[in-house]
């Protein structure tokens, strides 16, 4: 993703590649005729594992009124790059609330989950913003998905990857906290998938009038480190870590 003999072996991929999101709203309509298609948070990217293939995530806005409040089903897909034909794709209906706290953005996370020998997973993360002013957060979620023969397969639902939050007068006081959650690869499990490890690492600090000026003073971090086994379908999330 991220010699000269190969080039011309992969220029038709790259082409297909620079141009996938033009597939974008003929996956959608392909896909769900009948549902209103949310183009403006589509993406898709080619797939570093297969370079015949691209991945998306597709949203439709089942629910949602003039606030953009309600629901939106998600469909994840992989593609033929060079034809833009699903070979395989994952529906979720309601998978995505927005209230309060509102969806923000998709994006798509192909880091190198190597789960198996043979399988490597890719991922999509689904950013929340809040509109509180004086309770300000945002929150960053993370799916996982893997290629199954003719299925797509969701792996892992809703891990909390990161998390800002606080709490203050709008002025100076008040208190705020950061959360990073980042996974590493573990030892293979009885069911032959690689056991995914959490690490989570917070930062708080406090701000406080003191004269003229805010100071803000940094509590130290603190740190944790979470497994996550995969049971034969899925790596299940505890409700700790996971979003909503």
């Amino acid at each position: 993703m991220r010699t000269l003999v190969v080039f011309p072996l992969l220029f038709a991929p790259l082409i297909a590649f620079a141009d996938c999101s033009e597939h974008l709203s003929g996956w959608a309509t392909a896909l769900h005729p009948k549902l209103a298609f949310d183009r403006e948070h589509a993406v898709c990217k080619p797939n570093p594992a297969d370079a015949t293939q691209v991945v998306a995530a597709l949203t439709f806005a089942k629910t949602i009124d003039e606030n953009r409040q309600g629901d939106y089903d998600l469909d994840v897909l992989v593609a033929d790059a060079a034809s833009g034909a699903v070979i395989a794709h994952h529906y979720q209906r309601a998978a995505i609330s927005s209230d309060a706290i509102q969806f923000a953005s998709l994006s798509l996370d192909t880091a190198r989950y190597q789960l198996s020998p043979q399988v490597r997973a890719f991922g999509v993360r689904v950013t929340y913003d809040g509109a509180s002013r004086v309770n300000p957060f945002s929150s960053t979620t993370l799916n996982l998905y893997a290629l199954d023969g003719t299925r797509l397969r969701r792996l892992m639902d809703k891990l909390t990857v990161s998390q800002d939050g606080g709490e203050w007068d709008g002025t100076c006081t008040g208190d705020f906290s950061q959360t990073r959650r980042t996974l590493s690869l573990g030892e293979p499990g009885k069911h032959g998938f690689a056991s995914l490890r959490v690490s989570e690492k917070t930062t708080t600090s406090h701000a406080a009038a003191k004269g003229d000026d805010c100071q803000e003073t940094d509590a130290k971090p603190t740190t944790a480190t979470f497994t996550l086994d995969y049971d034969g379908s899925q790596y299940g999330v505890p409700s700790g870590l996971s979003f909503r």
